[in-house]
């Protein structure tokens, strides 16, 4: 029996396309998965393969035909010891157009299964009007602590050289002054020691803000972090917590060698009873510090060493908290999805920028919560983009990228126009000579090369 070959949706929003190239002709034997032709869309070109296997009787449509509707009869297959005739044989087109009507009116009635965009919260991080202030990274930290302190006497802050020194970054500028020596407590060069006692201040109703001098030497005390006070809510049946932040710089800085260079976010980002924090820009760094600092549980907050002295605008609100889980839509577009966090949305608005002047729209998401992750605002993008760059500078294998993947390939699938390109670093320990550790990251030119990839151009 002969069989109508239908013009193929190629993504959930096609409506139509151009029939570029017929890759067979009248006649030919064709097996399935053999590739038929190829379809050109506003986004891609494509291969059209055959789902059955027959003879191709007649081709209906003819090559280079535009704006070819989804489901238009394009060629006739036939089955062995058919001919062509019966194919003249067969009802009119129009025939069957005409019955369209009804059974799309039939279609209507039927549930759908198709995945509807999640509505995540875009509401403005501030009211409009809001007078804003030019802070550093640094300062708008320091405030974040401070206020905190202020309203809670049970907030202290401990790590090495954070009182006395003023912090090894200058985080804690004044603090000491302020809030005294109980307060605000130098300790000796031991990670896990005072990560314990910070641990078990926590279990007894205290809230310390730990501070790594980098999140590398947070190595010493990740029993600490991982078996206690991340377990110990879970493993007590909710009757004792750790209401606590472990804080510090992390990943690379500047020829500091592999063993102070490492990007944490995927290793904390693995464990329950953790929440993971990686702001990018002061106002985030300030807002996140405080809903971090209430939070019930233990919170990893990660800082860039690099990014301690940039400038962003900051509300000049009484009381600024920015919720976890909850994304930052810096760029809006309509191309390509670029997803970031931390300094790594410097490449990416930096990417954005370049790309735009090319003529693709990149739209740039800041997750700044690793977990919980906002990742109805990644999938809901990715429906209107149909692509998506990830873009972090930690390692290939295991990546927070990776993840990004895993969600996007589950829940928009359909929707994907090319396949998810992970941008990291590269899968080394990281060089102490400049011009090695300037290769061994990521770059601007590999997200726009990236970008480009996935949208053919």
């Amino acid at each position: 029996m002969a069989t109508e070959i239908l013009m193929p949706a190629l993504s959930p929003t096609m409506e139509e396309g151009t029939l570029a190239k017929w890759l067979v002709k009248e006649g030919d034997t064709v097996s399935s998965g053999d590739i038929m032709a190829e379809i050109e869309t506003d986004k891609a070109t494509m291969e059209f393969e055959a789902v059955d296997e027959g003879i191709v009787g007649k081709i209906l449509v003819a090559e280079g035909t535009e704006g070819v509707k989804v489901n238009t009869p394009i060629a006739v297959l036939l089955e062995e010891g058919e001919s062509a005739d019966d194919v003249a044989a067969a009802p009119p087109a129009k025939d069957k157009a005409e019955a369209a009507p009804a059974e799309a009116k039939s279609a209507d009635k039927a549930p759908t299964t198709a995945a509807s965009a999640p509505e995540p919260d875009t509401s403005p991080d501030w009211p409009d009007g809001t007078k804003l202030k030019q802070q550093t990274v640094r300062e708008a930290l320091r405030d974040g602590m401070s206020e905190e302190m202020r309203r809670d006497p049970n907030v202290f802050l401990m790590g090495e050289e954070v009182a006395e020194y003023q912090g090894a970054y200058k985080i804690s500028q004044g603090m000491l002054d302020e809030f005294g020596a109980k307060r605000v407590i130098d300790t000796p060069i031991t990670e896990h020691g005072f990560a314990g006692i910070a641990t078990g201040a926590a279990f007894g109703g205290l809230r310390p803000i730990v501070e790594f001098m980098t999140f590398n030497f947070a190595m010493q005390a990740i029993d600490h972090i991982i078996n206690s006070a991340a377990k110990t809510l879970y493993m007590s049946g909710g009757q004792m917590g750790a209401p606590m932040v472990f804080r510090g710089p992390n990943g690379a800085a500047a020829r500091v060698g592999a063993q102070h260079s490492q990007d944490y976010a995927a290793w904390y980002m693995q464990v329950p009873g953790l929440k993971v924090v990686m702001p990018y820009s002061a106002s985030d760094y300030k807002g996140l510090m405080k809903t971090a600092i209430r939070d019930p549980n233990p919170v990893i907050f990660l800082e860039n060493e690099i990014l301690y002295g940039r400038s962003f605008d900051v509300p000049e609100l009484d009381d600024y908290t920015v919720p976890f889980g909850k994304a930052r839509i810096w760029r809006e577009g309509t191309d390509v999805t670029i997803v970031s966090f931390g300094i790594g949305m410097s490449y990416a608005l930096q990417a954005a920028e370049k790309l735009a002047e090319e003529g693709i729209s990149a739209e740039v998401i800041d997750l700044r919560t690793l977990r919980p992750m906002d990742t109805d605002s990644i999938i809901k993008s990715v429906m209107k983009t149909n692509r998506c760059v990830t873009v972090e500078e930690g390692w290939p294998q295991g990546s927070v990228g990776n993840y990004i993947s895993s969600v996007i390939m589950q829940q928009a699938f359909d929707y994907l126009d090319a396949p998810v390109i992970n941008c990291t670093g590269k899968d080394v320990p990281m060089p102490y000579a400049a011009n090695l550790e300037k290769l061994a990251l990521v770059t601007t030119e590999e997200v726009i090369a990236a970008v480009k990839q996935v949208t053919y151009k």
